[in-house]
């Protein structure tokens, strides 16, 4: 089975410099799962799924789990990328 993106929506925070924040990953049916703590981010190819993005290595009920912030390749208008998670 080949892997592939979920598009999930994401409550993050910016920082007055900026910085992004991602707070908690929100499932389509609803279910919230808290980011405990961003470790890394880096722009990285997604391995499984493909396409590439910044890379947020994040804490979840203490386990850490990759999410992708994908950029809007058009920078006109409100659309400035979507969140994903790889999924197998």
């Amino acid at each position: 089975m080949n892997a592939h993106k979920i598009y999930v929506r994401v409550n993050a925070e910016f920082d007055k410099d900026g910085f992004v924040h991602p707070k908690a990953i929100i499932w389509s049916d609803g279910r919230i799962y808290d980011i405990e703590r961003v470790t890394d981010i880096k722009h990285m190819h997604a391995s499984k799924a493909g396409g590439t993005g910044d890379r947020f290595t994040v804490r979840i009920k203490g386990q850490e789990k990759y999410l992708f912030y994908e950029r809007s390749p058009d920078l006109e208008g409100n659309l400035l990328g979507r969140w994903f998670v790889e999924a197998a």
